[in-house]
């Protein structure tokens, strides 16, 4: 062998060893990123995993290195969560398939990510550049247009799963079946509870109130006209607590308000949406008899019978039996789970 050869074949073997080195480097990084001792990568026995199989809605369990619990506004109650831990900290370029997707199942779908700096779990987004050491994705299984569909389900279990396999991640794909069992009870859950309750000013007679008389009345008691065409009350954080409308459902409209003319309006209350629906049902009686007053209407039902103190009585109840009903299911009132799911 030529002397050329020979220090061709050295060259060869020093990159091959410094590849190798640098490869061991990055691994020792990313545990000292989270806190453990390096290791040699060792491949875990076959009883510690499982394997791809045929039936697609089989819950696969990937041996995934520990993480930092997930954000407290994912629960297994409400949302298909899949779960990715990585080998190599990732951007969230490493989701492109999903990106490309997340329109197409017809639900709300968040994603967030363990930064492999701090450990801590942020809202993962496109754009995002931080390297994260684990994703959760989770589709939401209902809303109020009900239950998410079969296919949709697993067709969004398989898109995570591929790009799962091609990071190479340990993953966590819970079962469609059983996901779909949830997303049914939820549903009929959400269908008992999903209550509005509103209470009808209404001018005495024959007389209609303009736009702009509503306006002036509303303001004084805090309200504002928001662009879906309704009168807001907002609470301290900037939810909306009760709205007041047109009953037949002409928007208010600023450049109108001269022009619009009323004979009813409903004052509402959208109560798996609003904390303490109980606190503020009193408070929107008192704000529609403040109104009422000013505008000199009445309070009356659906039937345009006047509202007296047993018959608000009877819709507190029902407002309280709506509040006991989602404490019970685990679903407060105005919380996050609530507003999305309510939504």
């Amino acid at each position: 062998m030529s002397e050329f050869q020979l220090s061709l074949l050295s060259i060869g073997a020093v990159v091959v060893v410094m590849v190798y080195l640098y490869g061991l480097w990055q691994q020792w990084r990313y545990r000292r990123s989270l806190g453990k001792p390096f290791q040699e990568p060792v491949t875990p026995p076959i009883a510690d995993a499982v394997t791809h199989s045929q039936d697609d809605t089989e819950a696969q369990h990937f041996i995934a290195d520990p993480v930092p619990e997930t954000s407290p506004q994912f629960d297994d109650k409400t949302d298909f969560i899949v779960s990715m831990t990585l080998k190599i900290p990732q951007s969230a370029e490493a989701l492109d398939g999903y990106w490309q997707r997340r329109f197409d199942y017809g639900k709300t779908i968040q994603a967030i990510g363990c930064s492999a700096a701090t450990g801590v779990w942020e809202r993962v987004i496109p754009e995002s550049r931080t390297a994260y050491s684990a994703f959760k994705i989770a589709l939401q299984l209902a809303d109020r247009n009900g239950p998410v569909s079969d296919t949709r389900l697993s067709d969004f279990r398989e898109l995570l799963g591929d790009i799962g396999r091609k990071l190479d991640a340990d993953m966590i794909l819970p079962m469609v079946d059983s996901a779909i069992e949830r997303a049914r009870e939820l549903d009929k859950f959400c269908a008992e509870v999903d209550q509005m309750i509103g209470i009808n000013i209404v001018p005495s007679g024959e007389r209609v109130l303009f736009g702009s008389e509503v306006a002036r009345a509303v303001q004084l008691v805090g309200m504002s006209l928001q662009a879906d065409g309704t009168f807001h009350q907002f609470d301290a954080d900037g939810a909306t607590l009760f709205t007041l409308g047109a009953s037949d459902g002409t928007p208010f409209q600023h450049h109108t308000l001269d022009q619009m003319q009323v004979d009813n309006m409903t004052l509402l209350l959208d109560i798996p949406r609003v904390k303490e629906p109980v606190k503020h049902f009193d408070e929107m009686t008192l704000l529609a008899m403040e109104i009422a007053t000013t505008l000199r209407a009445a309070l009356v039902d659906d039937q345009r019978v006047t509202l007296g103190s047993a018959a608000i009585s009877h819709i507190r109840a029902q407002v309280e039996a709506v509040e006991k009903s989602m404490l019970a299911g685990g679903i407060a009132p105005g919380s996050d789970q609530a507003l999305r799911l309510f939504s």
